[in-house]
């Protein structure tokens, strides 16, 4: 009896840790995602998901110009087929435009074929309306497992997770995302935040847009430079290739 519950409590914790490692933005134990740099860096990265919406994302736009800072948007397909005209606004700015899939399923409950036509469906409306864009892929709620992983590498997609949140899908302040995103910044950060909703087109993203313009002040006073996520991706391969794996 007591080996018996050993081996269900040691199966128990398996499963426990793989579920974990199938959500969890940093795990690399179902396949390699980008999440950032070594701690340290001086970069950081915005990004944004669930996008584009109305009027947030121009408003958000707006911000970024003036602080003269480019993002990477991952791209809901169905927002993007609602909304075109700020897809392609993104894209004229001169950001980053990835899939985020088209309707924003868990994809660890997903089939090999209806993954494949989340990604092209998505892939195909982006092109549509914005033109040429990266092959960067961000899985909803970060979740993967690993055959949706080599999917989407067979399809020439790139995973990219995420290092620090503002957990802004909540109904937050901008105080209290900008708090939530400072204590877990060491440098060479990917950050998550929003601005648009998966189950609600009108969800309100003020607070993230006041946020972020808090965020780009703060940390460019502390000598951080906003990039990115082919920047820094650019600058993680550079850093591989030097003696001593410092970034350059």
């Amino acid at each position: 009896m007591m080996t018996g519950g050993l081996l269900t409590a040691a199966a128990m914790g398996v499963a426990t840790g793989l579920g974990y490692s199938s959500m969890a933005p940093r795990s690399q134990l179902f396949g390699r995602t980008f999440t950032g740099l070594n701690q340290g860096s001086r970069q950081i990265a915005l990004t944004y998901d669930d996008g584009p919406s109305d009027p947030y994302t121009p408003r958000l736009l707006e911000v970024l110009e003036r602080h003269q800072v480019k993002a990477t948007f991952f791209m809901i397909g169905r927002n993007v087929a609602r909304l075109p005209h700020l897809a392609r606004a993104v894209a004229q700015a001169g950001h980053v435009i990835g899939n985020h899939t088209y309707s924003h399923p868990n994809l660890i409950f997903a089939t090999p074929a209806q993954m494949r036509r989340q990604l092209q469906d998505c892939d195909d409306v982006l092109h549509q309306t914005a033109g040429e864009h990266s092959r960067l892929f961000r899985p909803p709620y970060g979740g993967r497992r690993p055959d949706s992983l080599r999917l989407a590498r067979q399809m020439q997609f790139v995973p990219v997770m995420w290092s620090v949140t503002g957990w802004d899908w909540n109904p937050l302040s901008a105080t209290k995302i900008e708090k939530k995103v400072a204590r877990q910044i060491r440098g060479g950060d990917v950050i998550l935040l929003h601005d648009g909703g998966h189950r609600d087109a009108a969800a309100d993203r003020s607070a993230t847009i006041t946020a972020t313009d808090h965020l780009i002040r703060r940390y460019r006073d502390l000598g951080y430079r906003f990039v990115t996520i082919p920047e820094m991706m650019a600058s993680a391969a550079s850093a591989e290739l030097q003696p001593d794996g410092k970034e350059i």
